[in-house]
């Protein structure tokens, strides 16, 4: 489904309830499956979270997680340590691209037997889950904090709990809390000093109802808005001032592209700030990746430049989404350069107009061009691929008054 994308309305008004985290809800899922006295509520409704779902209720020996790369590092270490399941962890193309070896290897160091079905460091891979005694463990932290949040969210069902030493620089540092932050809500034990994290065992929890926050890196596209439009007042729920969430460094990174955000029970409300004046932009986004798309988009709009560092794990995401933003930006006559680990836009102060996005089946690559509309009709090819983490995001878009039909 390829969408044409466009609008008259510049002035954008409204109110949008954003779907859970998703990053929130798979943590929670496979901790429900550990301790099943726990309820959630506000789960996501993402394709993401349906497969992690289904994948953690169901019995099947072959698990297809399809794109899910946080379903593939969670699942890898919870089936590992489900003594007497065998599974066969599987997924799409792109998946079978995505790196797993740094996971494998750390599990092994806890004994349990992982072999690859195809390529070695790659999934598909067969896991043979077992009891754990062993609670020593030590990783490469500076490729995917997926990796570590995967052990630690297993650590506590472990018979002696775990000490995870991690080596190098550490990448998406509030994920990583987020995860002990879940397990603390929990009344599990944890400690994070230095480079060595503990978790410590526990049986059994108490019944909690966990509610999920919705998902701040599906509001990132409405900060984009704001600041593309002429003016505008967005209110977005349910949020939290203080959230757990990395990408609610959106705050203050859209305050220097002139949004200004404001918080009241569980609403936050994002404003255009009339007549502020945009300069070019740097940020270090070694803690929130996720985000640089929907950034350097932004300043295209506003033509201003930018310069994004800390982007060294977008080239194992959905895509290699450093590659992807230099030839589509380009597209639009962008002046962009990319290397492993940055990405720099210069200025510019035209964009092709109805140039057709290729998303690279990446839901971030749909979403984060979406606000151009606001500058110049645009089309979307794929567009059904927001369903990753946003399914509600073509028709939110439309509530503001967005004309959107397929070509």
């Amino acid at each position: 489904m390829n969408l044409v994308l466009q609008t008259n309305h510049k002035n954008l008004q409204g109110q949008i309830a954003v779907t859970g985290s998703k990053s929130e809800t798979n943590r929670l899922l496979l901790l429900k499956a550990l301790f099943p006295t726990i309820t959630l509520a506000n789960t996501s409704n993402s394709d993401d979270s349906e497969v992690m779902q289904k994948a953690l209720v169901g019995n099947d020996e072959i698990v297809d997680i399809h794109h899910a790369g946080t379903a593939m590092r969670f699942l890898t270490a919870y089936f590992a340590v489900n003594e007497g399941r065998e599974v066969v962890m599987t997924g799409s193309g792109r998946m079978q691209e995505r790196p797993i070896k740094i996971l494998v290897e750390a599990l092994a160091q806890l004994g349990v037997e992982i072999s690859y079905e195809k390529e070695e460091g790659y999934p598909p891979i067969r896991i043979k889950g077992k009891k754990v005694t062993a609670s020593k463990v030590s990783l490469a932290a500076n490729v995917s904090s997926q990796y570590i949040s995967a052990l630690l969210l297993v650590a506590s069902k472990l018979e002696n709990g775990l000490e995870l030493t991690l080596e190098g620089e550490i990448t998406s540092i509030p994920y990583i809390k987020m995860t002990l932050a879940l397990l603390n809500d929990l009344d599990i034990q944890t400690s994070f000093e230095g480079n060595v994290i503990k978790v410590y065992p526990k049986e059994a929890v108490a019944s909690k109802e966990m509610v999920v926050e919705s998902d701040w890196s599906s509001a990132s596209y409405f900060f984009s808005l704001v600041a593309l439009a002429d003016a505008a007042s967005i209110t977005l729920s349910s949020y939290k001032e203080n959230s757990l969430q990395g990408d609610s460094a959106l705050v203050s990174i859209y305050e220097k592209m002139g949004v200004k955000t404001t918080f009241e029970g569980n609403k936050m409300t994002l404003v255009k700030q009339p007549d502020f004046k945009f300069e070019t932009v740097n940020f270090d986004l070694n803690n929130t990746p996720d985000i640089a798309q929907t950034i350097v988009v932004t300043c295209l709009g506003l033509g201003i430049g930018c310069h994004l560092t800390g982007l060294h794990t977008l080239k194992i995401k959905e895509t290699d989404r450093l590659e992807a933003l230099r030839i589509e930006l380009t597209k639009l006559g962008a002046n962009i350069s990319v290397t492993n680990d940055s990405l720099t836009l210069g200025l510019s102060d035209t964009i092709n107009h109805n140039v057709k996005i290729a998303t690279y089946n990446d839901h971030r690559m749909a979403m984060a061009f979406a606000p151009l509309a606001l500058k110049v009709p645009i089309i979307i090819e794929n567009a059904e691929v927001v369903s990753k983490s946003y399914p509600d995001f073509w028709n939110d878009l439309k509530e503001l008054n967005f004309e959107i039909s397929e070509l």
